[in-house]
């Protein structure tokens, strides 16, 4: 019997993860992490993860499985908090969840398990593991979910092939409402707990509040940048020049408003900008913290926050496949996404002596450096970067 350490959240994903590894002969362990300890920047006056942890401690209970509570908040605050602050203060929009799949659940909690003497680790993600070989060695592949709406394969982007040949993804095959009926029929306490809408580490926060805990306010100029910005058109032998059309400067455009720090801003952010009586709506464009600035133009249609070519420096380029790592000057034709549910688009990878460069074939909205480009082919994901 193989043993599986199972990450039981208090929702209704790893509830039923769990009891489908149950179903299936494994030999199921559930830990629950306990990864933020600074309570004064929650919203509610509760305390979530105490909530989550009772409902995933009632679950364990009625699966009949052994249950426990590890503190992770020490490595969560040196991986995952110390990186948030660290990319904010430089003008980059990070993005914790995927950091926490690759630092906190799939290495640390990881090792847990394995101390633990489990064979694997599950959770509650929606996508899919399959395995083949090759050259006489296990390749192990990161397919989407089957449910289109819920994918969550684009969390798990920065994984490695060790990661996965230890990873289990017991409700990837399945609808979110099949999940909810299994929940329901079989009497989980879960099943029809909402889903989490916090950060993968401190639930439901005010995400301005939490960072001016170490950022502090410093008033700067919001900047409008007209529409006719310089314009390139593509070439293969110009990319290097193409991904520095839009370098904005001060002398670009005029003086519109203030703001309190531009590490607050992120690009396509439309909300808590305070300038008003424009013909069409204002969004952010582009920020410089060194000089703190933040530009601003009007229409979402605005080139300067709509690019098609993204640079990923070579020190962040991660394959999945390793084994189909590219060479200097390959080209490969992948589809890929900036973000979570965007839908997949077609794009060109060129992979250069000073980066790998990305070319999309239509416009794409509010790229922001410090985001993840991942990219699949046939509904395998095969890599990501940190755009820079």
């Amino acid at each position: 019997m193989k043993r599986v350490v199972v990450g039981l959240s208090g929702g209704v994903d790893s509830s039923v993860a769990a009891h489908l590894l149950i179903e299936q002969g494994y030999e199921v362990i559930a830990l629950f992490m306990r990864n933020w300890v600074d309570d004064s920047v929650i919203i509610s006056e509760e305390c979530p993860w105490i909530d989550d942890a009772n409902d995933a401690l009632d679950v364990a209970e009625m699966l009949g499985i052994p249950f426990q509570v590890i503190d992770f908040s020490k490595e969560y605050k040196e991986r995952i908090v110390d990186y948030m602050f660290a990319e904010y203060s430089a003008g980059r929009t990070p993005n914790p969840d995927i950091l926490c799949n690759r630092e906190v659940k799939f290495d640390i909690f990881l090792k847990k398990a394995l101390s633990l003497g489990a064979d694997y680790v599950a959770t509650g993600h929606y996508c899919q593991k399959k395995t083949f070989e090759k050259d006489g060695k296990e390749i192990h592949r990161l397919i989407t979910g089957a449910d289109p709406g819920k994918d969550q394969s684009y969390f798990l982007c920065q994984l490695n092939q060790e990661q996965l040949s230890k990873a289990l993804f017991p409700i990837g095959h399945l609808q979110k409402s099949e999940v909810r009926e299994i929940a329901s029929k079989i009497g989980l306490n879960t099943a029809e707990k909402k889903d989490s809408q916090g950060l993968c580490f401190i639930g439901k926060v005010k995400l301005p509040v939490f960072l001016q805990q170490q950022l502090k306010p410093k008033d700067g100029d919001i900047i409008e940048l007209p529409d006719n910005l310089p314009e390139f058109e593509y070439q293969n032998e110009s990319l290097v020049e193409l991904t520095k059309t839009f370098e904005l400067r001060r002398d670009m455009g005029i003086v519109v408003g203030q703001h309190n720090g531009a590490h607050y801003y992120t690009i396509g952010q439309r909300k808590g900008l305070q300038v008003g009586g424009k013909p069409l709506p204002v969004f952010v464009v582009g920020t410089d913290t060194k000089e703190n600035i933040v530009y601003v133009g009007q229409g979402d249609h605005h080139k300067a926050v709509n690019r098609k070519v993204l640079c990923v420096k070579n020190e962040d380029v991660h394959w999945i496949r390793e084994d189909l790592r590219m060479n200097t000057g390959e080209t490969r034709a992948y589809m890929g996404r900036i973000r979570y549910r965007q839908a997949l688009s077609p794009m060109t990878l060129y992979m250069e002596a000073d980066g790998l460069y990305v070319v999309f074939d239509e416009m794409q909205r509010g790229v922001t450096p410090g985001q993840f480009i991942a990219w699949y082919l046939d509904g395998e994901q095969l890599g990501s970067g940190v755009i820079n």
